[in-house]
């Protein structure tokens, strides 16, 4: 054995740690046994601090690695969040559709009357199934007996006829029958979205309508007409215009469907919420099988279905729900 040694530091030509030995009595080592004894002493520090030993000029090169990898490290813990939240959002989306799919039908009824004669004033064969499904099938529910009076056949690309037919079949589906519709054909009232009708003339086949059959509930646009079209806006005006003028019935009360923003009008269920926190006078919510049946209704309207009425029918709230006030 070489007894105890004194070790000075040095640097071989391969920039790792060599070492020069003497033993106590000054008798220097032989440095044909220094590579060994180097490798020992590597070897030794290496078991006892669990990490390998690099010379001053490799650490320069490792700092890149290193950089790169925690950038690595930070793109992969990015990825598990979104992945996570994403995660999150769909079974909170798979939730809430669950939850809407098992809840019967509701609705707030508010000042409402069950039983009343009720009258729904649209423009178009269509707007009874694209807008006022939930009204429709909600008053069913409360035993009102609902009447639809339509101001135009829809002859728009002259399909007036055919129109005609989609629409008594949609009512049909909805619980409306045949004898309680009336359609209105008169040049004075075409389906034109550039052409003004008269507010007055408008409002006075209207008030002859409910005194003719008793009714005690009008339920029409209000005053923005949901799509903006503006033979929508003229049946709020006439209605209005009747409301302000007394001449309404004793008793006679009259619901305006809510227009909504376009980002609430075309996200389905998930309005819902915002509907609840609104105010308003009525609110109605249909179940999946109601909804399932406003979507058959709108579907009697073979003429009108293009490719984007598919999205209007999937996205739009109005096939779900309804909020409403009182004028």
């Amino acid at each position: 054995m070489l007894g105890k040694l004194e070790r000075t530091r040095l640097w071989s030509v391969g920039k790792l740690p060599c070492y020069t030995s003497r033993k106590a009595t000054g008798q220097t080592l032989s440095l044909r046994k220094v590579p060994e004894l180097v490798r020992r002493a590597i070897k030794l520090r290496n078991a006892g601090s669990g990490s390998a030993v690099f010379p001053p000029e490799s650490r320069s090169a490792l700092a890149f690695p290193t950089a790169q990898a925690r950038c690595h490290l930070l793109s992969m813990e990015i990825l598990v969040f979104l992945c996570s939240a994403a995660a999150v959002l769909v079974w909170g989306f798979l939730w809430a559709w669950d939850a809407l799919e098992r809840m019967k039908s509701w609705e707030q009824t508010g000042q409402l009357r069950a039983g009343s004669r009720t009258l729904l004033v649209i423009a178009h064969p269509d707007d009874e199934a694209m807008f006022f499904a939930p009204t429709v099938l909600s008053l069913a529910r409360l035993r009102h007996r609902v009447s639809l009076l339509c101001f135009s056949t829809g002859n728009y690309y002259n399909q007036g006829e055919i129109r005609k037919k989609e629409l008594l079949q949609s009512c049909d589906v909805l619980g409306i029958p045949y004898s309680s519709v009336m359609i209105i054909d008169n040049r004075a009232f075409p389906d034109d979205p550039g052409v003004q009708w008269d507010t007055e003339h408008v409002a006075s086949d209207l008030l002859q309508h409910i005194e003719a059959n008793g009714i005690n509930l009008v339920v029409t646009f209000d005053a923005r007409g949901v799509s903006g079209h503006i033979n929508h806006i003229t049946l709020h005006a006439a209605v209005r215009t009747l409301h302000s003028e007394g001449r309404l019935p004793k008793g006679c009360s009259v619901l305006m469907l809510e227009t909504v923003n376009v980002v609430r009008k075309y996200i389905s269920f998930l309005d819902l919420p915002f509907s609840w926190l609104q105010t308003q006078n009525v609110l109605f919510v249909l179940s999946s099988k109601e909804v399932a049946q406003a979507k058959r209704a709108m579907s009697c309207h073979r003429s009108q279905l293009l490719w984007f009425r598919h999205l209007y029918v999937f996205f739009s709230r109005y096939m779900r729900i309804n909020s409403l006030h009182f004028l």
